[in-house]
């Protein structure tokens, strides 16, 4: 598979995930209360474990929690480097923007002077 296709295809799985207002809840309680139990994660919404547990494996697949396993628990977090990825996808969008309304401005001031010289 060429890396295109992997990239794209992993973004496609992160924003799939990123999709589902439980899991960006999910994201939003690991960004705010740092390493969390599958549990405790589960206290925080009314619905069932196994609902939670299938949100959490889709966040893993997607590669925006990492999971680490002590005794019988299973700790989760942010995966840091993803988060970077999304923010840095989100700024590069945002510069994008940024230029094409700095080129729409120009062209706005442009007619807006060639307008009062018609006067």
């Amino acid at each position: 598979m060429s890396t295109q296709r992997q990239d794209s295809t992993a973004s496609q799985q992160l924003f799939n995930a990123l999709a589902d207002l439980t899991r960006r809840s999910i994201v939003e309680l690991l960004a705010t209360s740092g390493q969390m139990t599958a549990t405790d994660i589960c206290d925080n919404f009314s619905v069932s474990h196994p609902a939670i547990s299938q949100h959490l494996k889709v966040l893993r697949e997607a590669e925006l929690v990492h999971i680490k396993k002590s005794a019988q628990k299973r700790i989760y977090s942010l995966n840091p480097d993803t988060i970077h990825d999304i923010e840095d996808w989100a700024k590069q969008l945002t510069e994008h923007w940024n230029e094409r309304f700095e080129r729409l401005d120009k062209v706005l001031q442009t007619e807006k002077r060639r307008m009062l010289k018609r006067r």
